[in-house]
């Protein structure tokens, strides 16, 4: 057996481990009751006939911060355990979608590999998810295409997506108001089209999402409906996916806690990436902006800095659903105090992971097996897609 093939399976027994452990300290609350909050229809329903599919995607932004794992990444390893094993399960690393900004090609390979490393780290396990990585798999921008011609200009003009990446005021700037010099390019412009494409190119029946991209879940819903109308009447192609909310509200900058933790922000300080050490999350947890009020309090009006303390710690302790319980655990004590104790609970929470991140990006052969073998499974299922969509539109 080679060593790139006896490093791929020991991969994939750790994936399956680290799962365990992660979904064990994370939100008790599975995906499944989550959907139902805010859908008639969850992945595990018994009424529903039809397999059930889970589709989410992220873009290759290099390693992922504290927002990126609560917000999604941390549902997605919880996701193999809670769901059934008759659901499908696509984690797609969306490569496409980041070149719509500027991109240095070295760098943007080195964060996909980055990605992909952090992905496998974290516990997801290709043994039961299809992890791959979008550019590998050319029916996503087929799709988007043929989405494309049945996308309405005026729904893509209400987006927010490319204005708040241009800087933009979302509910001021109308397409025909930006000129050229802004940064307006096409593909920004129609992101939201292939993002539908990502997720209706496995027919996904259920998308992990925040309240903040609802928007654009419910255009993926738009253009499922409007091809089903106009080409499939009979028997519909596509399902119209519904919404599981993730269960941790977004997590804010550390500097800036009106605006969601980022890493285009310039300041490294703003947000703690998943491979952060102890001193640096220490370091940074610690310059935290909060305020003078004595006492912990849950209060994201008039204390968003420490709100989003308690965000991240009540995430971490898998009570997402209840900071305020958290904050009233910790009620009497300084800021100082209880900011180390969020520094030691992240540090602890992210050590395992640390050292398999490491190993794995020693690995570039591994990595690459992985993504190779990912694309190769995800074309399976869109080639059957494709072949549907073409019938019904005449073109096969």
């Amino acid at each position: 057996m080679s060593v790139a093939r006896q490093s791929i399976r020991r991969s994939l027994r750790s994936s399956c481990a680290r799962c365990k452990r992660f979904s064990s300290t994370a939100s008790t609350t599975s995906p499944d009751s989550t959907a139902s909050t805010a859908s008639s229809a969850s992945p595990s329903s018994r009424t529903s006939p039809r397999p059930q599919t889970i589709f989410s995607g992220i873009q290759p932004t290099g390693t992922p911060h504290l927002g990126n794992y609560l917000g999604a990444l941390q549902s997605w390893v919880q996701s193999q355990l809670t769901q059934s094993s008759s659901t499908s399960l696509y984690y797609c690393i969306v490569d496409l979608h980041a070149i719509t900004m500027p991109q240095h090609p070295a760098a943007l390979m080195q964060s996909r590999r980055e990605m992909m490393a952090s992905l496998l780290a974290m516990g997801l396990g290709p043994e039961r998810c299809v992890i791959y990585e979008q550019s590998r798999v050319p029916e996503h921008t087929e799709l988007a295409w043929i989405l494309n011609t049945i996308a309405p200009v005026g729904y893509l003009n209400r987006m927010t997506q490319w204005k708040s990446k241009l800087n933009l005021d979302p509910n001021e700037i109308n397409v025909t108001e930006v000129a050229d010099t802004a940064g307006l390019n096409l593909g920004l412009f129609s992101y939201p089209v292939l993002q539908a494409a990502d997720i209706l190119l496995h027919k996904a029946t259920h998308v992990p999402v925040g309240e903040d991209q609802l928007q654009h879940l419910e255009l993926a819903r738009h253009l499922a409906r409007t091809f089903n109308k106009r080409f499939s009447k009979k028997s519909r192609v596509f399902p119209e996916p519904q919404p599981m909310l993730t269960p941790t509200k977004r997590v804010m900058s550390l500097r800036d806690p009106t605006k969601k933790m980022s890493k285009s922000d310039p300041n490294p300080a703003s947000r703690i990436l998943v491979t952060d050490e102890p001193a640096e999350i220490q370091n940074k947890i610690a310059r935290a902006v909060t305020d003078s009020t004595l006492g912990i309090t849950y209060d994201p009006t008039n204390r968003p800095g420490l709100a989003t303390l308690i965000t991240i710690h009540a995430g971490l302790t898998a009570r997402s659903d209840s900071p305020e319980s958290v904050a009233k655990e910790y009620e009497h004590m300084g800021h100082r105090e209880y900011k180390a104790v969020i520094a030691d609970c992240v540090a602890e929470y992210f050590k395992g992971f640390r050292g398999e991140y490491e190993r794995l990006m020693k690995e570039p052969k591994v990595l690459e097996e992985i993504s190779r073998k990912g694309a190769e499974k995800a074309r399976i299922t869109a080639q059957e897609t494709m072949q549907k969509v073409k019938t019904a539109v005449g073109l096969a």
